[in-house]
This record gives C-alpha cells, structure tokens and sequence, in this order.
C-alpha cells in the first residue's frame, strides 16, 4: 500500500511548452511515429509465428523484443497524443501515474536482460556453430523468456514504491510528458539524496548488468569473426550481428544518459529529449535495424504477403 502525506491526488503534465500550431505538427509527427512502431513490430510478430522458417531463437526472441516495444510506446505515447491534441486534458490520477511509471519501468528493464540475452545467442551462433542447436534449444529459450520478463516487473516495484513514499508537497505539475521519475523527485519535499543514489546503484547493476555480456559477446563475435578466412564469410556473418549491434548502441545509449547519474533531477528538457529516444525513436527502429538487412525475414515476409494476396483473389 502506497502512503503519501502530501494532498496531491493527480498530476497536471506540461508536456511540450509550444504554440497550438507546433503542437499539431508534434502531434503529426508522433502519431506517425507510433502507428509505424505498432504496425511494424506486429508485421514482425505475426511472421515470426506464422513462417516455420523463422522457428529460431533468433527470431524467437525478437518477436519478444517487438511485444516489448509496442508494450513500451504504449505506456506513455498515446496520452502524449492526447495531451497534444487537448492541451488542458493532461491530468493523471496518482494511481494512474504510479501505474504508467512502474509498466515503463519493468518494460524496459526486462528489454534490456532480452538485448543482453540477444548478444550471448549470436555469441553461441557466431562461435559455437555446432553446438548451437544444443545450448540454444526450446527450453533453454523459453526460460530464458520467462526470466527476462519476470525479472524486470519484480526488480521495479521497490523504485516505485520508494518514489511514491514521498511528500510531493511542492507542486502537482510536471514538467514532462508522462510521468518521469526524475521530475516527480523534483516535486518532493522529504530529503532525497539517499532514494536518488540507491535509485542510481539499481540503474548501474541493470543497465551495466545487461551491457556487460553484450560487450563481451560481441568482443568474442568480432574476434571469431575477423578469423574467418573468405570475406563472404566475414560479411555474412557481420551481416546477421550488425542489426542487433546498432539497435544495442542506440538503446543503451539513451538508457545511460537518462539513468546511470547520481542525481536524477536534471533538466526537464534533457530528460523530455532522452525519454523520446527510449519511449519513440527506438521503438520506431525496431522493425527496419531488423529487417531491412535481413534476407531470411524479407523472404518470408514476402511469402506470406503472396500467399494473403491468394486468398484475397480466390
């Protein structure tokens, strides 16, 4: 049960602080945005599971990133949109806000142990071949699912919890555009310099928790890689780790500047810049780091696309 001694039993969220005419060109924009990031990873999802082609963990496990991604942009964007549209209309309950905070959280922690569980799977395709079938099998797999997601909704409740034990006393509105753990701190009155550094410990042993073995894997995976003799070889192989490597360079990239810092009270602006990143754009990417450069994935879309357009006719 949540205690707060402060009065305050909704938020009023700023937003983006712009003319009406911006606002609907950001609202333009966003909507775009999103509908190509759901439209796109369900087309990921629903291939994955249909083509027997794509029955790997490879594939296995990006059809759970994808669910991860549409899960993730629609925590916070869609009330965004509407924000963006009636201006005045971006209050949040505080349950609501505790609620869209603690789904955001646990989402994207648990994308993070799957990107980090991503790596180790092109690590054992990339330098153990033979025995990839093997270590890599459906129960191997499944588990591996299982621990990420339940890892993350577990490991989020204490940093909720935590932030919403204190006395928001200072104000009700926020300077953002969903709501930020950073800007809710900034509205407390209690001392909290020990939250923030537990928060900034937590944040360290997820992010880095999960980037680590990636390091390492994608080290080994380069090492491997470089040893191959044909450049056919060298550039199939670099071919099947790059799409993951640029999408682990963009997420972790935003996920450390937003919060591995000792002080999450930074500049609204900052913060707003970072969340879009994490919350917009690389669930944006998703679908094209993907597939674009995937000629497995492209052939069964097309497959299946053909076989649709069957039916459609008869």
């Amino acid at each position: 049960m949540l205690r707060n001694s402060s009065s305050v039993t909704e938020f009023f969220l700023l937003g983006f602080p712009a003319s009406q005419e911006v606002h609907r060109v950001l609202f333009a924009t966003f909507f775009f945005l999103y509908s190509v990031t759901v439209m796109g990873n369900t087309v990921i999802i629903v291939t994955v599971c249909v083509d027997k082609r794509l029955h790997s963990p490879m594939y296995f496990f990006l059809g759970h990133l994808s669910v991860l991604e549409i899960l993730i942009i629609s925590t916070a964007v869609p009330f965004m949109l509407w924000g963006l549209l009636l201006p005045k209309t971006q209050i949040i309950s505080l349950t609501a806000c505790v609620a869209q905070l603690y789904l955001y959280l646990s989402l994207g922690t648990s994308e993070l142990a799957l990107m980090g569980v991503m790596a180790v799977d092109r690590y054992v395709a990339v330098c153990n071949p033979l025995r990839y079938n093997i270590i890599m099998n459906s129960h191997t797999c499944l588990w591996v699912i299982i621990v990420s997601w339940v890892f993350g909704f577990l490991s989020e409740i204490w940093p909720v919890y935590a932030t919403f034990q204190l006395t928001f006393c200072k104000s009700n509105i926020l300077d953002h555009f969903y709501c930020d753990r950073g800007q809710l701190i900034k509205l407390a009155c209690d001392d909290t310099l020990f939250t923030e550094f537990v928060l900034f410990l937590m944040a360290v042993f997820i992010i880095l928790g999960s980037l680590i073995p990636t390091i390492v894997s994608y080290t080994y995976i380069i090492s491997t890689i470089l040893k191959i003799p044909s450049a056919s070889g060298r550039r199939k192989s670099f071919s099947t780790c790059a799409s993951h490597f640029t999408y682990v360079v963009i997420g972790y990239g935003s996920c450390l500047f937003l919060y591995v810092k000792p002080k999450q009270t930074q500049a609204a602006e900052y913060n707003r810049v970072a969340s879009l990143l994490v919350l917009v754009v690389t669930p944006f990417l998703n679908p094209f780091i993907f597939t674009l450069r995937n000629d497995k994935f492209i052939q069964a879309f097309g497959d299946g696309m053909k076989h649709c357009y069957q039916l459609l006719k008869d």
